[in-house]
């Protein structure tokens, strides 16, 4: 049995995490035998790896190796692909084709991204599974195969399962044994160690010095998350390889190539802009609700001013604020021409609208303190506004309720109590 340094010297695996040597280890004890193996780990680990170093070392090494990606098939050929299909079978069938458990018969089948299989498809893998059977598409005849299946995926299979999306009984088929690789922000000691390694193959591939990096960028590589694992590292060593000129790498020029969103990034200049902008809006929001307050506590002033002596002089200190309440100048003085008795309690009816879910005395005192000689004057001066302010905002309600001072909800009611 092959050591796991010789392994990795075989098939270019750098890195000395304990994780990494686990799973390599489990991939060789478990090669010769049968067993159907899973793979799991995030996106860029090196998923492909282990169905190669298990297909290698197994008695099956003289046959065929299929790696499958299942996520790139389209759904409606999925089956095809794998199982075969018979002439005429579907539009486009022109002939007939071996599928990939069958040309693979003998060997192994490696299927990448299995968590993506349709779920008709997973019901045809689980048969493969438990006795090597399977019928082409269009065929009703049963085939044999001898395949060893390894598959991987960076699907939570718990959670596709609890989602519907995967079979159980497929699961537990596909791990009989579980072959996790760590990401590569777990494997601290190794991540310098790739990017020096890409350094050399690039300078090769190129023709070009190797890059290096000061140690300030070292520390900022060892610090960042690499959500694409290895091959995002790959590419950001290439990159750096054909664009930089000066082959010796400052914390800055990382900096620049290192993708800037979510919490990948630790931060070298700290930047309080968003926050900066997110207090400005709460305190504009804040003085918005407080002017509002301050609008309401004074319109109840004025409301209970009037109802003990109803003056001139009243109404005209509080002018100003009457036309705030009205929103024009021009309806203020309509309310200023009205009589006592009249201009008062319009106003108060629709404030008590507006306020009708609350519980202020106040409003239904007033209200009760209206004649019902007064109301139908009141009804008259309440139509004439609102077919005024309709009028003037050309049937637009909403526009007509802001200026009547008045919710829309509210006009509404008035509009259909009327029948305007």
């Amino acid at each position: 049995m092959e050591s796991v340094q010789a392994i990795k010297q075989r098939f270019e695996i750098i890195g000395n995490d304990s994780k990494l040597n686990r799973a390599i280890e489990k991939a060789i004890q478990v090669a010769p035998t049968d067993i159907s193996v899973l793979v799991t780990g995030e996106s860029g680990v090196g998923k492909e790896s282990i169905p190669k170093i298990i297909h290698s070392l197994s008695h099956r090494k003289h046959g065929k190796y299929i790696a499958v990606n299942c996520g790139a098939i389209p759904e409606g050929t999925i089956d095809s692909e794998l199982f075969g299909h018979e002439k005429g079978s579907f539009t486009g069938a022109t002939g007939a084709r071996d599928g990939y458990f069958e040309v693979a018969d003998g060997g192994t089948n490696f299927l990448d991204e299995v968590g993506e299989l349709p779920l008709t498809t997973q019901v045809r893998l689980l048969r493969v599974l438990e006795n090597g059977e399977f019928i082409k598409v269009g065929s009703s005849q049963v085939q044999k195969t001898n395949v060893r299946i390894v598959a991987a995926t960076n699907v939570n299979m718990f959670d596709a399962i609890e989602k519907g999306k995967f079979r159980e009984d497929l699961y537990y088929r596909l791990s009989t044994v579980d072959i996790n690789l760590p990401p590569l922000r777990e494997r601290k000691e190794d991540i310098h160690l790739l990017f020096r390694k890409f350094a050399a193959d690039f300078a090769q591939k190129y023709k070009m010095p190797a890059i290096k990096l000061e140690d300030t960028a070292v520390d900022l590589l060892l610090k960042y998350r690499w959500s694409g694992n290895i091959r995002q590292l790959r590419n950001i060593a290439e990159q750096i390889s054909v664009l930089e000129t000066n082959r010796t790498i400052s914390l800055q020029t990382l900096y620049s190539y290192l993708p800037q969103e979510g919490s990948n990034l630790p931060a070298v200049i700290k930047d309080k802009k968003a926050e900066n902008d997110f207090s400005s809006e709460r305190e504009i929001l804040y003085k918005v609700l407080f002017d509002m307050k301050s609008d309401l506590n004074d319109l109840k002033k004025l409301t209970l001013e009037l109802m003990q002596n109803g003056s001139s002089k009243v109404q005209e200190t509080n002018k100003n604020l009457i036309q705030k309440l009205y929103g024009q100048k021009e309806e203020a003085e309509i309310a200023f021409e009205q009589p006592k008795t009249e201009s008062i309690p319009l106003q108060n009816q629709f404030e008590q609208e507006e306020f009708e879910d609350d519980d202020d005395d106040q409003n239904y005192l007033f209200a009760e303190t209206v004649e019902e000689e007064e109301t139908l004057r009141l009804d008259a001066k309440e139509i004439e506004l609102i077919k005024k302010a309709l009028d003037r905002n050309k049937g637009k309600r909403k526009a007509a309720a802001d200026e009547l001072g008045i919710s829309e909800r509210t006009l509404y009611r008035k509009i259909k109590q009327f029948d305007l």
